[in-house]
């Protein structure tokens, strides 16, 4: 059965900000959720081939095409060679500045450039997770597929023939000939070939008028990572929830970390951490308004916090509505991405305790500043309150970054956050004159930093580990530098990144760490660990190795320039859901950094010779 499924990053991404749907390469929609990306699946193949449901359109004679975006836009375009023809697919979900949920449509535009070529058409809906089989029925111009109060209207030039519950046609396309196939949900109006033609022109014009522009040669990007900048910025957008500035991890749930393992999350949510980095990754593109309505949501969450006492009220992530109630369960009826089972909706890690959003949120308001974004005394009373309870409850343990679920311990990372929390908010009241505890905080960052230099630091390995007393190492630790807690020139750094490079490294490609979290299997490499790995070694001047670096895991990503949550070494093929945000704010920011440091030598280098 494993054979049927595609490879994660032969799948490309559309949406329209409301909801997304991939693609794969033999043209076929095996994942969209209607009417919100964290809305039950209409089509889940990608998570079981056979129960799943999907749409897919294709030439008889070929099973796999070539996919590229156009330009710098979320149109999606898979071109299929033939013996007998050539055809291209362009897939697209028209948008507005604020898409109506309840009326969608993905837009299907097929042409054929060469010869002729037989169409193979399959429209197999499956609502609620394939849980419900809508009948499908005839109407004028298609066929419809209604269930409870949803309906998929299927527009398609040939007429289908219904099999069951699904519908299926094969037809000839000729040289020169266009053909559109509209899939509306919520409602069955047709669209003329004129209108969707329309539709494609505004959409096209909105993505290219908001994607980073720049004279390549003196942009802050420059390098030949710039284009995957670009992409990346075009990922987050699609991620962003249009009225909230939520921005989901990623649009799917289940892709595995381990191929037939049970390490399968729902990430169609909005975590709090790297929320700082987010926010300077946006302004640093220019996509000011989504980084300060990104910075909003982080804002209206502080105003929910402050009429809470109890400060484990903060949940590490929230739903992309402002949903608290993440529930998990398993669907026990799907088979998950090649046998990886259980497929999982919702997210149990929303109720773990993790001390690290403290620093988070408190080092978001910090960056932001430099970008004019002012802390009005409501943010201050929050910050406050933040930096109070960082104070109180640094030394208790919590589950970590990792989310692990083998219990709760003294993770090194989480003091490292609460560190941040308590230094971030001192700076703050003493640049801007808040009113604060200043003395008592100034004892308890004193405190964290001799504990994590005593106990999270094992002098035997020469680095910094997972957890105080342990032997574990734990790519966190290379956030040390980035976040100011040590400089980096300092022994225990450069051990830390060298214990890294021997330990946690695998032909160019970093594991988070390597030790028992509570769960079977193990899994691969993480994208956004090998960027903090560059991140790290840029901060040490190592500017060599990490370009080397940068430049390798820039070749594991999709055709599309997309990256999942991991890399299996081994393979080289993509692992976990995708494609994730992280991952690519971790190489905006990498970019960034490198490209500074890259800018600075050569500024310097032209200082000398004139």
């Amino acid at each position: 059965m494993a054979r049927n499924y595609k490879r994660i990053e032969d799948y490309g991404l559309i949406g329209n900000l409301a909801t997304c749907a991939l693609i794969g390469r033999d043209g076929s929609i095996d994942w969209c959720c209607f009417p919100h990306m964290e809305s039950p699946s209409v089509f889940a193949a990608i998570l079981d081939v056979e129960k799943g449901g999907h749409f897919r359109i294709k030439p008889r004679e070929s099973s796999l095409g070539q996919q590229t975006y156009v330009d710098n836009t979320n149109i999606l375009q898979t071109t299929f060679e033939t013996p007998s023809g050539v055809i291209t697919i362009t897939d697209f979900m028209p948008l507005t500045e604020h898409p109506d949920p309840l009326h969608q449509v993905i837009l299907r535009k097929v042409a054929c450039l060469q010869g002729s070529v037989d169409l193979e058409i399959e429209f197999k809906p499956r609502f609620d997770y394939a849980r419900a089989v809508p009948s499908v029925e005839r109407a004028p111009e298609g066929v419809v597929a209604p269930w409870q109060d949803h309906v998929l209207f299927l527009q398609s030039p040939y007429p289908l023939q219904i099999r069951g519950e699904e519908a299926r046609g094969i037809y000839s396309i000729n040289e020169g000939e266009t053909q559109w196939f509209a899939l509306r949900y919520g409602d069955r109006d047709p669209l003329s070939s004129e209108e969707c033609e329309g539709l494609l022109d505004t959409s096209t014009k909105f993505w290219l008028e908001w994607a980073h522009d720049c004279q390549r040669d003196r942009c802050i990007f420059r390098g030949p990572w710039h284009d995957h900048v670009v992409r990346s910025g075009l990922v987050l957008k699609l991620l962003t929830h249009p009225q909230t500035g939520a921005i989901a991890a990623a649009p799917t749930t289940s892709l595995p970390e381990v191929i037939g393992g049970v390490r399968n999350w729902d990430y169609r949510f909005a975590w709090i951490r790297d929320a700082s980095f987010t926010v300077q990754s946006l302004y640093n593109l220019g996509h000011v308004e989504e980084a300060r309505q990104y910075f909003q949501w982080l804002r209206g969450l502080c105003r929910e916090f402050g009429d809470h006492e109890d400060h484990l009220h903060i949940q590490v992530m929230y739903g992309l509505h402002g949903e608290q109630d993440l529930e998990e369960h398993e669907l026990d009826h799907l088979a998950g991405y090649r046998g990886s089972a259980p497929v999982r909706v919702g997210n149990a890690a929303a109720q773990q305790i993790q001390l690290d959003v403290y620093g988070e949120l408190v080092n978001a308001f910090y960056e932001t500043r430099r970008y004019g974004e002012e802390t009005s005394p409501g943010d201050w009373q929050f910050i406050r309150k933040i930096a109070n309870t960082a104070s109180e409850t640094w030394d208790t343990v919590d589950s970590g970054i990792w989310e692990v679920r083998g219990g709760p311990t003294h993770f090194t990372y989480s003091k490292l956050m609460c560190w941040v929390a308590l230094d971030r908010s001192l700076k703050m009241a003493e640049t801007q004159g808040f009113e604060a505890p200043l003395e008592e905080w100034k004892r308890s960052r004193a405190a964290v930093r001799k504990a994590i230099l005593e106990r999270g630091f094992n002098q035997r390995l020469n680095s910094f580990v997972q957890a105080f007393d342990s032997e574990v190492l734990d790519a966190s630790s290379l956030l040390i530098p980035v976040l100011g807690f040590l400089p980096p020139d300092d022994p225990r750094v450069q051990g830390t990144i060298e214990a890294t490079l021997q330990h946690l490294t695998v032909d160019g490609l970093v594991y988070r760490y390597v030790g028992d979290d509570g769960l079977p299997g193990k899994e691969g490499t993480f994208v956004l660990c090998t960027f903090w790995l560059v991140d790290a070694l840029v901060l040490s001047g190592q500017l060599e190795k990490a370009e080397e670096l940068l430049l390798g895991i820039l070749e594991h990503a999709s055709p599309l320039g997309l990256f999942a949550e991991q890399i299996d070494p081994g393979s080289g093929d993509q692992l976990g859901n995708y494609p994730q945000a992280f991952s690519h704010i971790g190489l905006m920011s990498s970019a960034l950094r490198l490209g500074w440091a890259l800018a600075t030598k050569r500024a310097a280098r032209a200082g000398k010779e004139e």
